[in-house]
């Protein structure tokens, strides 16, 4: 079994507040919007690891506060099972910004990354120092 998984386990609703993992000068951005997710009536939006975001800043520098930006999300507390059958859990979420063809825009990323962003998303997987 190769390549990405087709169903990600969507751990991250709208509305939820993460941690920017990048040097990007953003630290917590909230979720505004999961672009593509095609749900079911009165269902809150929710996104898994590898999904796009648009996120809104809500602390971090001056300059990058109440910016909508687009972000990758690449940990997320809620297990997810990968096709070999682990179950995978991190300690909390993050994301990664980015542009909307998935560009990383900071040139470092704390800590671990999932597997399946990496697989996705090639930029995200050059910047990691750490893929899990």
């Amino acid at each position: 079994m190769k390549g990405v998984a087709g169903r990600q386990t969507r751990g991250i609703p709208k509305g939820a507040r993460l941690d920017c993992i990048d040097n990007t000068g953003a630290k917590i951005v909230e979720v505004v919007e999961v672009p593509k997710y095609h749900g079911t009536h009165r269902r809150y939006p929710s996104a898994g690891i590898g999904d796009l975001l648009i996120v809104s800043v809500k602390k971090g520098s001056p300059d990058m506060r109440k910016q909508l930006v687009h972000a990758v999300i690449v940990r997320q507390r809620r297990p997810f099972r990968r096709s070999d059958g682990t179950m995978v859990q991190f300690e909390d979420n993050a994301v990664v910004i980015t542009t909307e063809k998935g560009e990383t825009k900071g040139s470092d990323i704390k800590g671990p990354v999932a597997r399946e962003a990496a697989e996705r998303w090639p930029r995200i997987a050059a910047t990691a120092s750490m893929i899990v």
